[in-house]
């Protein structure tokens, strides 16, 4: 009788377990229940959600506007470089500037029970998602509380600050462009004030008016314009290329072209009196031309700008959510009863194992 037991195959799981599958189903309802009941001492979550359009570009008339200054639209060549992507906005919205400014207007350090700001930090971080839509265009912030209103106080804070920290940043093109210009026509305004002095001081010279000083002066003022946009052209390549490359050194080369022909004119060809007068006029045409550029691409830019002072198109305000988002407990009793019945099976499977290793001997 021993021989025969101790010869007999042992059994399959679904053969141990099918004879106690009513103990098993009420286990594991058992624990659903509980598990259930649980999830109510568990302390709830309220998510709190709103979303906005990243700004925009504004160049359709700073483009035309440089494109229309035929040679001096090189200056675009300056002003042009960072963009304002929607990852740049969600660096921002996590970076520990902003972060710091939430944890101390809404006391976390107190709240989240912690004794240091950086601990602070790394609670609001699990706390706060924020969610570029590549489409769209649009971002969103989801800050999760234990007090639905001051989670959307917290998702609205978030957007209001990214506004104040992107002003301070001067990120915007418009805005770059506009400080760009208003350098440039301050110090243009100097210099044009200077030569209408020197224009004064020259005095009237009646042999001077048969040179043609105007026809001269523009075509001056335009190729001294056009050397200056060169110029500044040739600093921005200097700023992200080497001198060796391709790009500086043709650059290079028209500044020397414009220099020359710049030179040319600059060369006396007649009297010390008549000369003083020309040389005068031909200066303060150049400074008004240039004032003229600087002075209308400085008000464009400043347009754009107001275009952009509410950079941020608000698609949903964060209001105090009315549902809590976690725990659910639908999930914590399917978990709950998804481990009773494997603990049950466990149970019940060492049971046979232990009877069956007591029979054996």
């Amino acid at each position: 009788m021993m021989t025969t037991h101790q010869d007999a195959p042992v059994e399959s799981l679904p053969r141990i377990l099918l004879p106690h599958w009513r103990g098993i189903i009420l286990a594991a309802f058992a624990a659903g229940v509980l598990g259930a009941a649980g999830s109510f001492l568990i302390p709830p979550w309220y998510t709190a959600r709103t979303a906005f359009i990243t700004p925009q570009s504004q160049q359709g008339l700073a483009g035309a506007a440089l494109a229309s200054l035929g040679a001096l639209s090189g200056l675009a060549g300056a002003v042009a470089g960072v963009k304002s992507p929607g990852d740049q906005y969600v660096g921002l919205l996590q970076s520990a500037t902003i972060s710091n400014r939430i944890i101390e207007k809404f006391k976390l350090v107190d709240i989240y029970d912690v004794q240091f700001k950086m601990d602070a930090r790394k609670e609001l971080a699990a706390n706060a998602r924020f969610g570029l839509g590549k489409k769209d265009n649009i971002i969103s912030i989801e800050v999760d509380d234990r007090d639905p209103q001051r989670a959307a106080d917290m998702a609205n804070a978030y957007l209001q600050e990214l506004r104040d920290l992107s002003e301070q940043l001067n990120l915007t093109d418009a805005q770059q462009r506009r400080a760009f210009f208003e350098k440039y026509l301050k110090q243009t305004q100097v210099q044009l004030q200077s030569a209408q002095q020197a224009l004064q001081r020259s005095g009237f010279n009646p042999g001077a008016l048969k040179a043609e000083p105007k026809a001269a002066a523009e075509a001056y003022s335009t190729l001294q314009a056009r050397t200056v946009a060169a110029e500044v052209k040739l600093q921005g390549l200097r700023q992200g290329l080497s001198d060796s490359t391709a790009e500086v050194q043709q650059q290079l080369g028209v500044v020397t072209a414009l220099r020359a022909q710049l030179a040319k004119l600059e060369r006396p060809e007649a009297g010390p009196s008549d000369q003083d007068y020309l040389t005068a006029y031909r200066e303060f045409k150049y400074q008004e031309t240039l004032f003229e550029i600087f002075a209308r691409q400085f008000e464009i830019a400043k347009v754009d700008e107001s275009r952009e002072s509410s950079v941020f198109q608000i698609v949903d305000v964060a209001m105090p959510p009315e549902r809590k988002s976690r725990p659910k407990r639908s999930v914590v009793a399917l978990g709950a009863m998804v481990a009773g019945f494997l603990a049950a099976c466990f149970w019940y499977r060492r049971r046979h194992l232990q009877t069956h290793a007591a029979n054996a001997a």
